[in-house]
């Protein structure tokens, strides 16, 4: 199957913002992953997304990907010559997010009779059909939503019908992130300098106002004063005056916050950690859960979003309301003092990512779904 995939953004060109964000979001991580393991599976890819930049090249391939950058102010006259000629081979359209530009390529598929599926990553993406635009995207074959939040969203302010609609996880390589254990765990405090007597608090994503990083902050006040020996270890890129508030904040409690920053690789940290905490306020179904819970970890999360979706209380996890500081200490408190729930938990975690959102289990349902018409 030859598969046209749109996104608004890919490959920019600049790995950080001036304010330090990195530039990758999550939809663009998932576009590239998706395509490459589409490829695998003996898939062509072709992905349209904006030229933002001079610099980075209208057309080019990247690992195997047939990439285009559309050029303004004209990407909707683009898509059509491009898919009339150079790319008029195209099977199947995937359009992740909602791009604008991705109504052009829907109405080139409804006249040349192909399937287009939309998938939405977020609740913020939800939308409804009241303007010309949105009416469009309301006329696709088939809809992926990523968490129950998000199909009843399609639902309820798209007005799409319930069986155009599937819900699948946007999926992890499950092999890169190993199953930790005791030993696996110890050996790595100690490789890290910290006593393996020490219990290790883990915060992975980026480092923003909507992940909670406020929140963190008192969470780990909190903490402290119950578990002076423990650290937090806070990996991810971000906002540097953020950064800096937790750099300021650990100086203030004993140097007990590690503030490691962007990393291509974390999976060390999540078979370090004793405990995964996620505080953010808005969220689809969150990558960085995903891999922490493979790695065997359990976590205490915000209550929203695909962390309902995966995270039972008192079974894998705890899920508490999201900017309640005193739940999140209490929680994580009552698995730091617990080794054998925190054993259970890691290892229920572990076996549900595995069985439900490993790519050799969502990429050919998604090859599926693209292909359906």
């Amino acid at each position: 199957m030859k598969i046209c995939l749109l996104i608004k953004d890919f490959a920019v060109g600049k790995k950080f913002m001036p304010d330090g964000r990195p530039t990758k979001s999550g939809a663009e991580i998932h576009g590239e992953n998706h395509a490459l393991q589409l490829i695998k599976l003996g898939h062509r890819v072709t992905l349209m997304t904006k030229k933002r930049f001079f610099f980075t090249a209208a057309r080019e391939n990247l690992n195997g990907i047939d990439l285009i950058r559309l050029h303004p102010p004209f990407r909707w006259l683009e898509i059509f010559l491009r898919l009339l000629t150079t790319h008029n081979d195209i099977d199947a359209f995937y359009i992740i997010g909602t791009p604008k530009f991705s109504v052009w390529a829907i109405l080139f598929a409804r006249i040349f009779n192909k399937p287009v599926t939309l998938a939405l990553t977020g609740k913020a993406e939800i939308f409804s059909a009241d303007n010309w635009r949105n009416k469009i995207l309301a006329k696709c074959t088939n809809y992926i939503a990523t968490t129950k939040e998000i199909r009843d969203g399609f639902i309820k302010r798209g007005g799409i019908a319930p069986e155009k609609i599937s819900i699948l996880p946007h999926g992890i390589d499950v092999n890169k992130y190993p199953q930790s254990n005791e030993k696996i765990r110890r050996e790595l405090k100690i490789s890290h300098g910290i006593n393996p007597n020490q219990k290790v608090l883990l915060f992975c994503a980026r480092v923003v106002k909507d992940k909670g990083v406020d929140t963190l902050q008192d969470v780990w006040k909190i903490l402290h004063k119950k578990f002076p020996d423990a650290l937090l270890f806070v990996v991810g890129g971000g906002i540097n005056d953020l950064l800096d508030e937790l750099r300021k904040l650990s100086a203030e409690l004993d140097d007990s916050i590690k503030v490691i920053g962007e990393v291509d690789a974390p999976q060390e940290f999540y078979q370090m950690a004793d405990v995964y905490i996620f505080p953010s306020r808005h969220e689809g179904l969150p990558t960085s859960l995903l891999e922490a819970m493979a790695s065997g970890l359990p976590a205490v999360t915000s209550d929203i979003g695909g962390c309902e979706d995966v995270i039972s209380n008192d079974v894998n996890g705890y899920r508490v309301y999201s900017e309640d500081a005193t739940a999140f200490a209490e929680k994580i408190s009552l698995l730091f003092n617990d080794d054998e729930r925190r054993k259970i938990f890691g290892e229920r975690a572990a076996k549900l990512i595995r069985e439900t959102c490993d790519f050799s289990i969502v990429i050919p349902k998604l090859a599926e779904i693209i292909a359906a018409r």
